[in-house]
C-alpha cells in the first residue's frame, strides 16, 4: 500500500473498525449537543455548576493558579469576542478613510442612527452557542489539568488575582467606550419581541 492511499482519507483494514467506532462516538457527541441547543438557560446552568466546581476545587487544593488565571484569561477573550459586533464599524471606519486618503469616495459606513436608515441587526463575532461551548471545554479541561501535580507550578497568587482584575477593567472599559461611540447594544433585554404573544 502506498502512503497516498492514507492521506485521501481511506483508514487500513486493520484500523477500519477503530475508525467505525470513533465515527460513532463522534456522531453520539454531536447528536448530544445538538439536543442541547434550544436549552439555554440549562447550558449556562450546567456550565456554571463545573466552573463553580473548577473554582472550588482551587480553593479546597490551594494550587493551580497559573491554570485558573489562563482559564479566566481565556474567558475574558471569549467575552470580549461575543461583545464585539462581526463587522466592526471601526475598522469599516478606518478603512473608508484610507480610501478618502487614496482619493477613493468621500462615503463612511456607520451603523444606522435614523428611521430611515436600513436596518442591520447585530451580528455577534463569537455566537453564544460557540461561546458557551467554547467555556465550557475549556472549563472541563482546566478541571482535569488540576488533577495532575505537574501542571501545579507555584506561583504568588495576589500579582495573578490583581492583574487579571486591572486587566479586565481595561478591557471592558475600551469595550464599552467602543459600544458607546458607535452606538450598539451587544444584548437583547428590554428591546420589543415581535411574534409569541
Amino acid at each position: 500500500m502506498d502512503s497516498t492511499e492514507f492521506s485521501n482519507g481511506s483508514v487500513p483494514p486493520a484500523l477500519q473498525p477503530l475508525a467505525d467506532k470513533l465515527s460513532r462516538y463522534r456522531r453520539q457527541y454531536k447528536g448530544m449537543l445538538d439536543r442541547t441547543t434550544p436549552h439555554t438557560l440549562n447550558r449556562w446552568l450546567g456550565f456554571g455548576g463545573v466552573a463553580a466546581l473548577f473554582l472550588l476545587r482551587i480553593l479546597v487544593a490551594q494550587g493551580w493558579y497559573i491554570i485558573c488565571y489562563g482559564w479566566a484569561i481565556y474567558l475574558l477573550n471569549l467575552l470580549l469576542a461575543f461583545l464585539q459586533p462581526k463587522f466592526d464599524p471601526s475598522l469599516e471606519a478606518d478603512l473608508a478613510a484610507d480610501e478618502v486618503e487614496e482619493g477613493g469616495p468621500d462615503t463612511q459606513p456607520v451603523l444606522p442612527s435614523a428611521t430611515d436608515d436600513e436596518f442591520r441587526p447585530f451580528i455577534r463575532r463569537l455566537p453564544e452557542w460557540d461561546f458557551w461551548l467554547s467555556s465550557t471545554r475549556a472549563t472541563i479541561i482546566a478541571l482535569f489539568l488540576t488533577f495532575t501535580s505537574a501542571t501545579d507550578i507555584p506561583v504568588y497568587w495576589p500579582i495573578l488575582l490583581v492583574y487579571f482584575f486591572v486587566l479586565f477593567a481595561l478591557t471592558m472599559r475600551r469595550q464599552i467606550q467602543h459600544m458607546v461611540k458607535y452606538k450598539y447594544v451587544p444584548w437583547d433585554f428590554g428591546k420589543t419581541k415581535y411574534g409569541r404573544k
